[in-house]
Parts: C-alpha cells; sequence; structure tokens
C-alpha cells in the first residue's frame, strides 16, 4: 500500500478495501440484505480532493470498473460506495454514444445541474440490490458537472437511458436508492 501524503482524501479503512487485493481484482458489491452495508449504502459521499497524478485513485477506479464489468455484476454503471468506498466516484456505460473501444467512462465528483421537464418510466436494477428490478420515473434529460481523472471541470447534457444511469449512480453519492423512487415502498 503506498504511503504517499497525496491518498489522504482516502480513510485508512479505505485504503485497506482498496489494496487488499491486485487492480486486476474486482472488489465485494456491498449489498441492502447485509445491515452494515444496507447502513453505508444510506450515507452520503465525499467530494474528491485529489492529484490527478496520484497512483490510488487510478488503482481505485480499475478495481471500481472491474467490478462492474466482473461476470457475476456485468452492470452499466456503478458508483464507489457500492464497494464500501465513501467517495463520490462513478462508472457510466455510455449508450449515448458512437460505438467505442470502452463506452464506460469515470466521473469525479458527478453533479446533477438541471433536470429536464419530460419524464419517462424505466425498468432499474441494482448490483447492490439482488434480485430485483423495478419500473422508475426519472427525467429523460439532466445537465451534469463533472471531474475526469486529468482534474478537468466539464459540463455536460445528457439524455435517454444514459441519463437513467447517471441519475441512478449519482443518487447512490446521496445514500439514495432506486426503490427510494418507488411510490409502494
Amino acid at each position: 500500500m503506498p504511503s504517499n501524503s497525496s491518498t489522504s482524501f482516502f480513510s485508512k479503512e479505505e485504503l485497506k478495501l482498496i489494496y487488499e487485493q491486485d487492480s486486476s481484482q474486482a472488489m465485494r458489491v456491498w449489498k441492502i440484505t447485509n445491515k452494515e452495508d444496507s447502513i453505508f449504502l444510506r450515507k452520503n459521499c465525499q467530494e474528491v480532493k485529489f492529484n490527478p497524478t496520484d497512483t490510488t485513485i487510478h488503482y481505485f477506479v480499475h478495481r471500481l470498473f472491474k467490478t462492474v464489468r466482473h461476470p457475476s455484476s456485468m452492470g452499466v454503471g456503478i458508483a464507489a460506495p457500492q464497494v464500501g468506498i465513501n467517495k463520490r466516484i462513478i462508472w457510466v456505460k455510455r449508450f449515448d454514444k458512437e460505438e467505442e473501444e470502452m463506452p464506460f467512462e469515470v466521473y469525479i465528483n458527478p453533479k446533477i445541474i438541471k433536470y429536464g421537464e419530460e419524464v419517462k418510466e424505466t425498468m432499474e436494477g441494482c448490483l447492490s440490490i439482488p434480485d430485483r428490478r423495478e419500473k422508475v420515473i426519472r427525467p429523460d434529460k439532466i445537465t451534469i458537472e463533472y471531474q475526469t481523472l486529468d482534474g478537468k471541470v466539464h459540463q455536460e447534457i445528457v439524455d435517454g437511458f444514459t441519463s437513467v444511469i447517471f441519475q441512478h449512480e449519482i443518487d447512490h453519492l446521496d445514500g439514495i436508492l432506486y426503490l427510494d423512487h418507488l411510490k409502494n415502498e
């Protein structure tokens, strides 16, 4: 485990989780079926203050990507709290972009700065909520602001299913699960 001061935005417990296996290994997905996991998943995440040359954040986002693409997961998005890291970091599969070699992208400190007025009902599932899918109504278009791993800030308008993924993952950063959007829950 690196001991440089640039890793100070991760807690000791988070560093232990990040470095408990090599970067090619997926991390354990935290689930609401475990009481301690469920409590953790309801926390607001901390903003990430990082140096783009910090090796720990790169190591972590690589493991987070391995987790979302692991055969036991195969998700379209994942948020850091889903692996026990209380930081504002997500991966999103970009269905709205032209076919690329890797249509997944990582976002640091993402936030929604504007919601569109039109809403759409979409089926959602979650790696942290096993064996359940529900219809959720969300805005069809959002404007997001985020940082990339080079530290630059960007704004972007996203619509369609990709906007649903962003909303779902950003909700995780605020301790919200998609079940909270259901009328009967």
